[in-house]
């Protein structure tokens, strides 16, 4: 077992485990959170801004700050966050503390906001190419890439079936708005499947995990610049598509890939072939409206929507300065790995791209549908 790890932050220890201090939860014989049902669980569980915790301290956030940083002042926090003992209260305590109706899919209200976003891109589309001015060529690229972004994350609810609860309108919407922008549906929906089954664990996690530096060292002297050395990483997605990540084998496009089990092979011929027609759709537009036209309404936008996709997968897996915690062995636990990710406030933005800052309660339950995820938080903050 390697020693060490690279992120995408360089190399730091990977040890067995965390130091246990003697202030920690693993010095109480019993927890301090408690659920009594059949009373309302204590409004303390949940975190708008980051995330689960404990009714004296608060659990993710000590997760998504450096051990070395003090808590709270006051006496209820001066005890110091052990990532390596387990948290007071389990993932049916959180289930149990969000309100049922935001469990609810409506698909009528998806398909509405599918509706929203197509009559926009193909509006932001009509614009630029009326007007097809330079001075507006840059304002449509970084609308219309946020717009592809958007896209993405209503087509990554019907991979998680918050979408609907039919199978086959989350599938032929998904095929529709992946496919628009270069996804293959299944293959990916599979693979992030994985991720959220696996997240926190260095080995089995999907992507944008830590590298060992076994793994590192062996590598191709370009691939290692093109994925740590920025800002190369923050354009890696349509490469890992079809390569996965460093130290991974496999292809989201090729059904004989190890990433899918036998009987998922008819998805990914089916969504590779989508994938096809799409790319062949592109080719043909340019023969009709010219390269240049094509690279300034779609090509540009594009890459936009993928640096929006790698930053903000980023932004919910990773720390600033020092990492998030990483386990392995019988260290992981599903919740642990899911209390391990994010909540990031985009402002503005936060409607347009359907609320995915929002992003611990969305790892641990992914079939709650993007439009009760705030909701299901708020109800039960503070």
């Amino acid at each position: 077992m390697a020693s060490s790890v690279l992120s995408e932050c360089g190399f730091r220890p990977l040890p067995r485990f965390y130091p246990k201090h003697t202030t920690s939860f693993a010095s109480n014989p019993k927890p301090t959170f408690k659920f009594n049902p059949p009373l309302k669980p204590p409004s303390s569980l949940l975190n708008s801004r980051y995330g689960f915790y404990s009714k004296t301290r608060n659990w993710a956030l000590n997760v998504a700050t450096p051990l070395t940083t003090l808590q709270s002042p006051s006496e209820e926090d001066t005890e110091r966050f052990d990532p390596g003992a387990p948290p007071p209260f389990n993932l049916a305590d959180i289930r149990a503390a969000i309100p049922k109706h935001c469990w609810v899919k409506n698909p009528w209200m998806s398909m509405s906001y599918v509706v929203r976003d197509v009559a926009i891109v193909f509006g932001l589309a009509a614009v630029a190419a009326y007007f097809n001015n330079w001075l507006l060529w840059p304002l449509y690229w970084f609308a219309q890439g946020t717009m592809f972004w958007a896209l993405f994350v209503l087509g990554h609810d019907c991979g998680h079936g918050s979408f609907s609860n039919d199978p086959r309108l989350n599938s032929v919407a998904g095929h529709l708005l992946h496919s628009s922008i270069l996804v293959p549906y299944h293959g990916w929906r599979i693979s992030h499947r994985t991720h959220h089954q696996n997240h926190g664990h260095v080995e089995n996690d999907e992507s944008w995990h830590p590298l060992p530096e076994s793994i590192y060292k062996n590598l191709e002297k370009t691939t290692q610049m093109f994925r740590f050395t920025l800002p190369f990483p923050m354009l890696a997605y349509p490469f890992y598509l079809w390569n996965r990540s460093p130290g991974k084998q496999g292809s989201h496009y090729h059904p004989d890939s190890d990433l899918f089990l036998p009987k998922e092979k008819k998805d990914v011929l089916t969504s590779t072939a989508c994938w096809t027609a799409m790319a062949a759709l592109l080719v043909c537009l340019n023969f009709v409206m010219g390269p240049i036209q094509m690279l300034k309404l779609y090509g540009i936008p594009y890459w936009i929507f993928v640096m929006w996709l790698d930053f903000v997968t980023y932004l919910h897996h990773h720390g600033h300065e020092d990492k998030l915690p990483w386990y392995r062995g019988k260290e992981w636990s599903y919740l642990r790995g899911g209390l391990t990710t994010l909540d990031r406030d985009y402002g503005w933005i936060n409607n347009i791209h359907h609320d995915i800052g929002t992003h611990v309660i969305h790892h641990l339950f992914p079939q709650i549908p993007h439009y009760h995820l705030v909701e299901a938080k708020q109800l039960n903050q503070y």
